[in-house]
């Protein structure tokens, strides 16, 4: 008797057929490059369950131009951004030189891959049939290892999600979405508005099989749009190519955690039992959008998992690992990992695929770069020179980790000391027409827009270069703590150098008269003034925001009642800084942080579907009964001299 096979499954057959004759996807064999590598299959056409095929490069291990004909585990990465990109081309022949396939493939809708992309959504099903196709290859060993950086490490865990049994290790880098809801798409309610509008302007004119979108979005710049496709459905650049309009549309106006927001591939948190128990090390930096979630991850997966579980966390921005700089900082020369690009994963790949001795085993889970050693001076480069050092852990929270109450004081003083009684709140207007500029922090930088890292929290005018000003400033261009929406908090100089190593959270007793707002708290290192920097440098170190609707519940939006006294919690990014003796250490207080963030428009409507926007009086309250404080993960002694003067 006959079986009848699906067209999936035959066509699963031929193509372990032609791969084991060592023909091309294109039907010409690519041409020999080197005499140890060969390009084994051009633009190979994967299958996957619903038909669609995805476009893959195969890279082989060669002797003169022939394929080695030992089997061999292989590493697969998948990509939106062009699986020919010379760097990741040149990263693949490097792990081919080291004995073992490789293969490099785009995703659905880009490159050369078929279908249409709806950004993070259905990657973990297109994972798990292109790893478990590749396994069949007649002269792989069914061992494969992933890897790659932001996309490509979402990419990785959605397709560990569905637990494919030929995945064996993975390298997460600046990725593997740990809650969409929670931060990188939205944060605590607030949309990621600069990353993910940029994000689409990007990929819109440089990946898209879509030559109309491509021209249209060229047309423009996604600085000039920002904030300004709320009910442009239909008649913004986006329009020409309507998954990416739709995705954005879906997540500017989905703001409740509902089932959208819970999906396996924008929400790991959720599916960490059904997960594949296989080793990862999760890689971030400090001004990295992932560092929250690589800890959350490495934390959640490591608690019930049998497989290696690793944690390493630089002072880096989004994929700038080899990098000693963010934004205007200089770290030092052993803050970047020279050996990343290659040497690093073979070593993990070596390991858990080839089962080599090198001493992986060895290695500390907990790997950290805590920020904040140098003495402050101007490098050549005209960084200020923070410094840092590695730090290595078994545990976390880190040995000797005290969690230490700071209070907001009214005359803007932070201090241990618990507020009295019957002390006036401190109050601001917030007006959504003039937000807080962003300067820098915990996000993926867009060119020509905004950049990430650290800088000194001083407007300055923007010309188009996010390195040099800053979006959003506007004459004389003030220090941001002499905005008027900006309420400042801070210790006196400090006696003695403390260690802030973990997650920070600010509580904040908060009333508006307005049904909706925004809060946010950011995390000040204050350098006293020097011979480079006479005025001194407010460093941000990491921040946070709350849509107040979202303080109580994430899934069931409440709004405000004016005058009304709430307690909201802002969670900052975690972070790993030296507060140096001489420093201060202050939280800047405000309601808007843009374009990192979209404004909250105060009306109480459905988000990113307002139709006006109003000034919110804003009050933070701190008194015995309200006693906003921020709680600091100090890993050291703090001690800080009484204060001369207030700040404000």
């Amino acid at each position: 008797m006959k079986t009848r096979r699906s067209g999936a499954a035959k066509a699963a057959i031929l193509l372990s057929l032609v791969l084991g004759l060592g023909l091309i996807g294109d039907a010409q064999r690519a041409d020999v490059t080197d005499s140890d590598v060969l390009l084994f299959a051009k633009n190979l056409m994967i299958p996957m369950g619903d038909g669609v095929k995805l476009a893959t490069d195969i890279y082989r291990p060669a002797r003169g131009g022939q394929p080695i004909a030992e089997k061999l585990p292989l590493l697969l990465q998948r990509t939106p951004y062009g699986k020919d990109g010379r760097g990741l081309v040149d990263q693949a022949r490097a792990f081919a030189r080291s004995g073992y396939i490789v293969a490099l493939q785009d995703e659905r809708g880009t490159g050369k891959s078929e279908g249409v992309q709806i950004k993070y959504i259905g990657q973990g099903r297109d994972g798990f049939d292109t790893v478990e196709e590749l396994a069949k290859l007649p002269y792989a060993d069914g061992q494969i290892g992933m890897w790659g950086t932001s996309y490509a490490a979402h990419a990785q865990a959605s397709a560990a999600i569905l637990n494919p049994p030929h995945l064996k290790a993975m390298v997460l880098n600046c990725g593997g979405l740990y809650n969409g809801w929670d931060h990188k798409i939205r944060n605590h309610g607030a949309f990621e508005l600069a990353q993910q509008v940029g994000w689409a302007f990007a990929q819109v004119a440089g990946q898209t099989n879509n030559p109309a979108a491509a021209a249209a979005v060229r047309r423009e710049k996604s600085v000039d749009w920002v904030g300004k496709l709320y009910a442009r459905r239909g008649s913004n650049p986006l329009s020409e190519a309507p998954n990416f309009e739709s995705y954005i549309f879906d997540m500017m106006t989905r703001a409740d955690y509902d089932a959208y927001w819970k999906q396996p591939d924008v929400n790991w948190s959720l599916h960490y039992d059904e997960t594949a128990d296989v080793p990862m090390i999760h890689i971030s930096g400090w001004y990295d959008p992932y560092a929250a979630g690589a800890l959350h991850n490495y934390l959640g997966l490591s608690k019930i998992k049998k497989s290696a579980q690793r944690l390493l966390i630089g002072p880096w921005l989004h994929g700038r690992n080899t990098d000693s700089t963010a934004g205007d900082l200089e770290f030092g020369k052993d803050a970047a990992l020279a050996d990343f690009r290659d040497a690093f994963h073979l070593r993990w790949f070596d390991r858990f695929l080839k089962h080599a001795s090198n001493g992986v085993d060895d290695d500390p889970p907990i790997r950290l770069f805590v920020m904040g050693t140098g003495d402050g001076h101007k490098e050549p480069s005209g960084k200020l020179f923070h410094g840092g050092y590695w730090k290595t852990s078994n545990v976390w929270p880190l040995p000797g980790t005290k969690p230490i109450t700071y209070y907001l004081q009214r005359d803007g003083g932070l201090s241990p000391s618990v507020p009295g009684a019957g002390v006036p709140p401190s109050v601001y207007s917030y007006d959504p027409a003039h937000p807080v500029p962003t300067i820098g922090g915990s996000f993926t930088g867009q060119t020509g827009m905004v950049a990430a890292g650290g800088f000194d929290q001083r407007e300055k005018a923007f010309d188009g270069d996010p390195d040099k000003g800053f979006f959003g400033s506007r004459p004389p261009y003030p220090p941001l703590k002499a905005r008027p929406d900006v309420v400042v908090f801070e210790t006196g100089p400090l006696s003695e150098d403390t260690q802030i190593i973990g997650p920070i959270d600010v509580v904040l007793f908060g009333a508006s008269t307005a049904v909706d707002t925004d809060f946010t708290a950011k995390l000040i290192d204050v350098y006293p003034p020097s011979r480079d920097y006479p005025d001194g440098y407010d460093l941000n170190i990491t921040d946070g925001i709350l849509r107040a609707r979202y303080r109580t519940s994430p899934e069931k939006p409440e709004l405000m009642r004016s005058g009304e006294i709430y307690r909201c919690k802002v969670e900052l990014f975690p972070t790993a800084n030296v507060f140096k003796k001489g420093h201060r250490i202050r939280i800047d207080i405000s309601s808007s942080n843009f374009p990192r963030f979209d404004p909250n428009p105060n009306t109480g409507e459905p988000l990113a579907k307002h139709t006006r926007i109003v000034v919110a009086k804003n009050s933070i309250y701190h008194d015995a009964m309200h006693p906003s404080h921020v709680v600091l993960p100090v890993v050291g002694q703090l001690g800080a001299k009484p204060r001369s003067t207030p700040t404000r």
